[in-house]
């Protein structure tokens, strides 16, 4: 019995003496973790630390300057030869009078030309006081101004905190892992003093993220015609100079209209300068981006045409898509190769000089959209059924340079903000960008609904666009995963209004290059000009 009781005693000591080393692992890991943690927060306190010394350092320099700006400026308004200078046609008039009273009066009328100059010197004192009080009215004013911009940028950055944090801290923490660009840019002569790779890129994106909250309409017409009922803009796309605009869709005609007409002549229906009759419904369009006058539109027969629109006749035609085709793109870099994608799992490659494709990759599933890398000729994305980005060098097709996953359903469209920045918008209800030299995801975007419908997605070199199917347009920073602002697509009769919402969806979207104006389109065939504003 004692023996067994001994026996029992050791196995609940080497249970015990397990059970302690078990936490006392877990308390050492926990201590590594934590210290890794303090060390990391301890580091970023110390950029900050760095950063707000930096940025008190230069609004010192900012506030100084205005004040060397306001004496100068100051001095300016009391010189007297200023004032000279700036005399009224009163005092002029004033001196006219009193040069003839002194003629006609001779010396008798000397007292009283000393009081009248009196009182023109005081008229002219109290002339320079005004001026002095209307400049610092209009200061005041413009001082309310900018307050009023100030509060309303700073409620911006405070509802979008958290991704703002973050956005600092990774472009912080990336600078500091790239000391050898920062020198670069110290002998460019871009650096600014003081300021680190990441707080620099950190300001531009916080500059532009707080600088618009809304879209405002400047435009808007009806893509309907009488004779056609059916009025879904499936594309709409500016040319090379942004001087026109096509549309394309169920109604089976590509109509072109005059930019600066829309925007400069309000009214409602706007005549295309061309239009041009198709002989299936449209899903996409691109303009050469050389060739100023040429479009090419992929349709519902798996048909690519190149027309010329100039002459409102088609230049090329391509029917080797067995299927719809949903997508097609000029080359920004090689303007005779375009490239298209079909639901008959078929990515094809074409060349504006030859009637057959010149390059075909077979795939497995249903292709949504493709796209051109625009530092590229070789460098294509295509977006796939499958939920999958699968990005090809066209030197060699035999597997793709990388396959990007994470959407949850299919991928509708594929755009490139740089030629190493790729935008995606799919039927999950998200955008997602990601990096194609690193081959790496960077940020998911949320907040419109998409879940069945081609709603469309543009880019610039800051912003992402994209419809919702609760007929509203979304924009996106790209460093922020939440919108920056958003429009909805409204009837104009109020018993039409919550219709609209469950009824109607955006359908196509595209930027004026450079610039923070959009042409937007939904399932009503209503086109609208959008612009960010403050």
């Amino acid at each position: 019995m004692s023996l067994l009781a001994e026996k029992k005693r050791k196995m609940e000591q080497e249970e015990a003496e397990m059970n302690m080393q078990i936490l006392l692992d877990f308390l050492h890991c926990l201590r590594k973790q934590k210290l890794e943690e303090l060390n990391e927060i301890q580091t970023d306190l110390q950029y900050i630390k760095e950063d707000i010394n930096t940025v008190e350092r230069h609004r010192i320099e900012l506030y100084r300057a205005r004040e060397r700006y306001s004496v100068k400026l100051r001095m300016l308004l009391d010189d007297p030869m200023v004032a000279k200078l700036r005399a009224s046609p009163i005092d002029k008039h004033n001196s006219g009078i009193i040069s003839s009273a002194r003629t006609a009066h001779g010396g008798a009328c000397s007292g009283n030309f000393q009081q009248k100059k009196i009182d023109v010197k005081a008229q002219g004192s109290s002339q320079g006081l005004q001026r002095k009080d209307a400049f610092s009215g209009s200061d005041l004013q413009n001082s309310y101004t900018q307050s009023g911009l100030a509060v309303a940028r700073k409620r911006r950055v405070h509802a979008q905190f958290n991704d703002l944090q973050e956005c600092y801290l990774q472009k912080r923490r990336q600078g500091a892992n790239q000391l050898h660009k920062q020198e670069e840019r110290d002998l460019n002569g871009i650096h600014r003093e003081g300021y680190h790779a990441g707080l620099e890129d950190f300001q531009s994106v916080l500059t532009t993220f707080t600088k618009y909250s809304r879209l405002r309409v400047i435009a808007e017409l009806r893509h309907g015609d009488l004779f056609h009922t059916a009025n879904i803009v499936s594309s709409i796309e500016f040319d090379r100079d942004d001087e026109l605009f096509a549309t394309a869709g169920v109604s089976k005609r590509i109509k072109v209209f005059e930019f600066s007409t829309v925007v400069n002549e309000p009214n409602e229906v706007h005549c295309p300068v061309v239009e041009m009759a198709t002989r299936s419904k449209l899903s996409c369009l691109s303009w050469n981006k050389y060739t100023k006058n040429h479009i090419a539109s992929s349709d519902y027969d798996g048909i690519v045409t190149v027309w010329d629109v100039t002459t409102r006749q088609s230049v090329m035609e391509y029917e080797e898509h067995e299927k719809r085709a949903w997508s097609v793109d000029f080359s920004r870099t090689e303007p005779s190769m375009l490239v298209s994608g079909s639901d008959d799992c078929k990515v094809k490659v074409w060349c504006t000089k030859q009637e057959a494709s010149v390059l075909n990759i077979d795939m497995k599933a249903n292709i949504c959209c493709v796209k051109y890398n625009p530092g590229s000729s070789f460098h294509v994305a295509v977006g796939s059924a499958d939920h999958h980005i699968h990005y090809y060098d066209l030197r060699n097709i035999s597997t793709p340079v990388h396959i990007f996953s994470g959407h949850r359903k299919a991928v509708s469209y594929v755009k490139f903000l740089s030629p190493k920045e790729l935008a995606s918008a799919s039927t999950d209800s998200t955008l997602r960008l990601w990096d194609v030299k690193e081959n790496c995801p960077v940020r998911t975007f949320r907040g419109h609904t998409n879940e069945k419908n081609f709603v469309g997605l543009t880019v610039n070199n800051e912003y992402i666009a994209c419809g919702s199917e609760t007929n509203e347009v979304f924009v996106y920073h790209k460093a922020i995963s939440k919108p920056a602002a958003w429009h909805r697509f409204g009837s104009s009769n109020l018993e039409d209004a919550d219709e609209d919402m469950g009824s109607y969806f955006i359908s196509a979207v595209c930027w004026k290059s450079d610039s923070p104006t959009m042409l937007t389109a939904n399932s009503q065939g209503t086109i609208k000009v959008l612009v960010l504003a403050a």
